[in-house]
């Protein structure tokens, strides 16, 4: 399991000297209350009850912030028990990274918006490598698999969250929401979307955790499958 968010608590005691943990603990807050779009240096810089020239003496820019950001989400990241065979420690793996992007409102925004350059977001990274390299993957081919396993994940949470997002725009509930998608499937001529209309059901209520657990399972036993063939060759 991912652990819980590390921030809860909002407005420290002003007398506290600002840092940048401080500066980042804010913008983490700030975040989650109006979305990386509307976050700005002014804004935390406003929550914190400072002048905004003051926060560039311990963040650059907002670049800068957002690799911080990104730093503070992957160290709370739970890598699986190593014991595990490495195909259950790579669906431990993408379930806990799930959840907690799902933690974080904009979170797969934030982590695309920069390429990994800080330390825990390149350590979770070493450790994929490394478990993908003693699985018995070739070096060429350990980021192209890292790659599509995050890349699913990304897709994976932005899709829930832009379902959300559409259902708190229409000012339903998921259930609502589902059901109106349900009902125009259902309807459509079945002559041309005779397919589309007997999966109605399927595509307009997902279960979400059965469908990842699906989607990492296909990833899996594709690599396992790439792994069997290369050992045949040799």
């Amino acid at each position: 399991m991912a652990r819980k968010k590390l921030y809860s608590q909002t407005n420290e005691p002003a007398h506290i000297p600002l840092d940048q943990r401080r500066i980042v603990q804010t913008a983490i807050l700030l975040l989650n209350e109006i979305g990386l779009k509307e976050l700005s240096m002014r804004k935390i810089a406003d929550s914190l009850g400072v002048k905004t020239a003051s926060l560039y003496y311990h963040v650059k820019d907002k670049d800068e912030l957002l690799q911080l950001l990104c730093d503070t989400i992957s160290e709370e990241l739970v890598w699986p028990d190593s014991s595990l065979d490495w195909k259950e420690q790579l669906l431990q793996w993408g379930l806990n990274f799930r959840q907690l992007l799902q933690a974080y409102r904009d979170s797969v925004d934030i982590f695309l918006s920069s390429i990994a350059l800080s330390h825990n977001r390149l350590l979770q990274i070493e450790k994929l490598f490394r478990l993908l390299a003693d699985a018995g993957f070739d070096d060429q081919h350990i980021p192209w698999a890292s790659s599509m396993l995050k890349n699913y994940v990304f897709g994976f949470v932005t899709e829930e969250a832009q379902m959300a997002a559409h259902a708190k725009a229409k000012a339903v509930s998921s259930a609502e929401l589902t059901e109106t998608y349900q009902n125009a499937y259902t309807q459509l001529p079945a002559e041309h979307f005779p397919t589309m209309t007997r999966l109605a059901a399927y595509t307009t209520d997902p279960d979400w955790e059965s469908e990842f657990r699906y989607g990492m399972g296909v990833l899996i036993d594709g690599f396992t499958m790439r792994l069997t063939a290369k050992g045949k060759q040799h």
